[in-house]
């Protein structure tokens, strides 16, 4: 009898993990849209236009709208929808959802209001008592969609699950390994968001090379000394969820968060952007989510809340890096 495994979200992160999930033999494969508009044309087409064009996924993948069918005989269920949305999805679907499996959380963000990482948000809705994992890395959808190799990392604190999630989906392409500091891995697919629309400013500012690699080495630091704040281990941001995917976000053209950044470096409004791309950049409401809480963890970020000023108190991308630049120096180690 075949597996059955289940991606809540149709967008591109979704349909990628699909891509990997298909790729060994007798499993069944379901992505459960939340928009059943764009989920039924994607259904016809088998191709995410929006978001993945030219990707197909495979045959052996279902793509659904009811969650009856899409949760039936499931072993597990990946969530795979931006994080401010996470919450009225699986309230959406929280009455079919079959107690006792594992959920995955593929989201990289924080939920503005509540702070709450993901994984927090899953149990808040589904339960407690639901076992939780959370995979996160360098991983771009448009990459992984097309077979490039990728390593990413899971995390869990339910004892033997990281390994269970690590054999349902690692591949020869899409290499996974296993952390035991799920808060740490969390808080770094986030962090880094708002870090790469650092990035991106400083590219399109034309800082230069030594600027951006200042930026992201200190970046990381900001990362580490918040997520230590917050109960994480250190050496997890020296990791694939800290430090690798940083370098991704910061450095990639398929990077959002880094392509936010650039065109608010150009003129552009956070208006002018959102209007313009389908695509969601985490970074700007983690950023949202995260600058007004610094004070109460007792936490410095000054690349992050650079970036805040910028994006919602009208700050200009060259004086937020003015700033950063005349800030008093000070040891490497803080």
């Amino acid at each position: 009898m075949a597996r059955v495994v289940t991606i809540v979200g149709d967008g591109a992160w979704g349909t990628a993990m699909a891509w990997v999930l298909a790729q060994r033999s007798g499993r069944q494969v379901r992505i459960l849209g939340t928009r059943p508009e764009t989920t039924l044309q994607f259904q016809k087409t088998r191709e995410n236009v929006r978001l993945l064009p030219g990707i197909k996924v495979p045959d052996s993948v279902s793509i659904l709208v009811d969650p009856v069918e899409a949760f039936t005989g499931t072993e597990a269920v990946f969530v795979a929808i931006p994080t401010q949305y996470t919450r009225s999805a699986l309230r959406q679907f929280g009455s079919h959802f079959p107690k006792g499996v594992a959920v995955i959380s593929l989201v990289k963000g924080i939920e503005i209001g509540t702070f709450l990482r993901p994984s927090q948000i899953i149990q808040e809705e589904w339960g407690a008592s639901v076992p939780v994992a959370v995979l996160s890395g360098p991983s771009h959808a448009e990459e992984v969609a097309r077979g490039l190799p990728a390593g990413v990392v899971v995390a869990s604190d339910q004892p033997g699950l990281a390994v269970w999630v690590q054999q349902l989906v690692g591949t020869d392409r899409f290499r996974v390994y296993t952390n035991d500091d799920p808060v740490g891995v969390e808080l770094g697919g986030a962090l880094k968001n708002v870090l790469g629309i650092a990035a991106g400013m400083a590219d399109g500012l034309r800082l230069g090379d030594n600027a951006k690699s200042a930026l992201i080495t200190r970046g990381l630091a900001e990362m580490s000394r918040c997520g230590v704040a917050l109960g994480a281990k250190a050496i997890t941001f020296a990791g694939l969820a800290g430090m690798g995917d940083l370098l991704t976000t910061c450095f990639s053209p398929h990077g959002r968060n880094r392509q936010v950044g650039e065109w608010l470096a150009q003129g552009e409004t956070l208006d002018t952007i959102r209007a313009k791309t389908p695509k969601v950049a985490e970074g700007v409401t983690t950023a949202q989510a995260l600058i007004p809480c610094l004070d109460a963890i007792g936490v410095e970020m000054p690349i992050a809340k650079g970036v805040y000023s910028v994006l919602f108190e009208g700050m200009a991308p060259r004086e937020a890096a003015m700033g950063l630049l005349l800030r008093q120096q000070r040891p490497e180690d803080c």
